[in-house]
């Protein structure tokens, strides 16, 4: 490693390359290098360790997932005893325990910081991946695994004339490490997804005026901040591999269980008691997925829920026009947003929502930006516009398999994938939540695949050292992972889970809709069945 942490690379041959050092890369390295005793190197364009948490650290960022899931169950004494102090960890808190967990299993030396991967190319006669970074180094890997993230691919639309607006433009994503100072100025906060609605709520009093540019409306709920349970604590403490194991038998692995029970089969007060007890409670997957089973299945369930929402905005929100504004017209079937006293905000004076569905945003200006044709005068102006979920970093990466098979035609029309973990012709390339992975929660789940993924390696060692995925294995996991989206209202709801929030993108489905405990039986059934799908020599 040089004095900015990158190493020199060219010519290095490794057993395993893992790109990517979030929660995904951090336990691949750890197993491959720690546990399997393999030659493994890291790489990330990052200067230091997190992924997603080293990047995103803009204004009330943290976990919307609860904290007793959002750990590694591999250091079961890190796992038992770590003092998480909220419900809902900050980012800077989840950044710190990653780097508590490189620094005690001594993997940041085997990271490659600053350093991009621009190119892999599978190599038939040496049976070897060649990887080139940006800066043009190379390096071969037996086995290459990609841990490039679900929600790290950053999305922003370009607007017109930004060589003439005066002020400051933000991404959410690229947080500046340097916190800009927002107060007293005009703010203008582009998107009401989950990044959005923690920005806007944590800035708002902050801020001398606030203007949200929103182009769609999303149902919210509070997402119930406070300190971590102690009843939980102590759960973990006495009992911390049967926590992880409930943890990993739910559906979603959002630390709650699921239920069984259907909105339409209760009566008219119950389901306003348990939507009220949800809402006080706080989370947003708990509200849609720990109420009732169905509201993410069928209409008449999801109006119950949207219905009750609406009440909750127009009961808070004072001015009608804006309520109408912040009521969306879809299901209630996107990734469940959750940020405490988010409508409570639109009756702040110094808090301006302007549709930009009806009137977009047309360009900027010295000033501000223009929408719907008069000008919004602004000092700041934050994207807050999400990500290119899922398969937006794979693709960022020119990657050539077999047979000159380049992925990024493979995936023209959407990703194919086997188990979320491989792809057909592009052999000892393994992905950590790749598509068609469960709709889950992450870091333990991460733990989980990487777990299989290695023993495959492992048995792939002792023979010829090759890991290969049948199309037809590949095409039925498809075939399986959309039947189970279409039986869903997140088929027909536009949002980053189809694609559809990504101009051009495919609008397909990307995801095992079987739960985690569904996912577990499934991959466990073809480990047995010598690796059913998977050809290992």
């Amino acid at each position: 490693m040089d004095g900015n942490g990158a190493s020199k690379l060219d010519g290095r041959k490794l057993d395993v390359a893992v790109i990517g050092a979030g929660v995904g890369g951090l336990y691949a390295l750890h197993r491959v290098k720690n546990e399997l005793g393999m030659n493994a190197q890291g790489f990330d364009d990052a200067s230091g360790v997190g992924g997603t948490w080293y990047w995103n650290r803009y204004p009330g960022c943290r976990v919307d997932t609860e904290s007793t899931v959002y750990t590694y169950s591999f250091d079961m004494d890190m796992f038992q005893n770590w003092e998480w102090s909220e419900r809902y960890a900050k980012q800077e808190e989840v950044l710190g325990y990653l780097n508590a967990v490189a620094d005690k299993h001594g993997l940041k030396e085997a990271i490659n910081f600053n350093t991009r991967i621009a190119k892999m190319e599978w190599q038939e006669e040496a049976r070897r991946w060649r990887l080139t970074t940006e800066a043009g180094e190379t390096v071969t890997a037996k086995y290459v695994i990609e841990a490039v993230g679900l929600l790290s691919s950053s999305y922003a639309p370009q607007f017109p004339d930004r060589d003439k607006f005066k002020g400051e433009v933000l991404l959410a994503s690229k947080w500046p490490r340097d916190e800009p100072d927002l107060a007293g100025k005009r703010v203008g906060v582009v998107g009401t997804g989950s990044t959005g609605i923690q920005i806007i709520t944590s800035i708002a009093d902050k801020v001398g005026h606030l203007h949200v540019l929103q182009r769609t409306p999303q149902w919210v709920v509070p997402l119930g901040v406070g300190p971590f349970p102690k009843e939980t604590r102590e759960k973990i403490k006495r009992d911390p591999e049967g926590f992880r194991d409930w943890a990993l038998s739910t559906a979603a692995v959002f630390g709650f269980d699921e239920s069984t029970v259907s909105a339409l089969e209760v009566s008219e007060a119950e389901r306003q008691r348990v939507y009220e007890e949800a809402w006080q409670k706080g989370n947003g997957f708990a509200f849609m997925l720990e109420t009732f089973s169905d509201i993410p299945v069928t209409p008449e369930a999801n109006k119950t829920a949207t219905d009750f929402i609406k009440s909750k905005i127009d009961s808070i929100v004072k001015d009608p026009e804006t309520a109408r504004k912040l009521t969306p017209k879809e299901y209630y079937a996107k990734r469940p947003l959750a940020a405490d006293h988010y409508y409570e905000t639109y009756n702040r004076d110094n808090v301006t929502l302007h549709d930009v569905k009806a009137n977009p945003i047309e360009r900027f200006t010295e000033n501000g930006v223009m929408v719907g044709g008069e000008e919004v005068e602004l000092d700041v102006l934050i994207m807050a516009t999400g990500f290119d979920a899922m398969t937006g970093n794979y693709l960022k990466i020119e990657t050539v398999g077999r047979d000159g098979v380049r992925l990024q035609d493979e995936w023209s029309d959407g990703p194919h994938a086997y188990a979320g973990m491989s792809i057909a012709n592009f052999p000892n390339l393994l992905m950590v939540f790749g598509p068609f992975s469960p709709f889950t929660s992450q870091p333990l789940v991460h733990e989980w695949q990487v777990k299989f993924l290695t023993n495959m390696i492992q048995t792939a060692e002792e023979g010829e050292g090759l890991i290969e995925t049948s199309r037809e294995a590949q095409e039925e996991w498809v075939r399986v992972c959309q039947e189970g989206m279409a039986g869903t209202l997140f088929e027909v709801t536009d949002s980053w889970i189809n694609g559809a929030n990504i101009p051009g993108k495919p609008r397909t489905s990307m995801w095992f809709m079987g739960g985690m405990g569904g996912y577990m039986e499934k991959m466990n059934e073809i480990k047995a069945d010598n690796y059913r799908g998977f050809s290992i020599r």
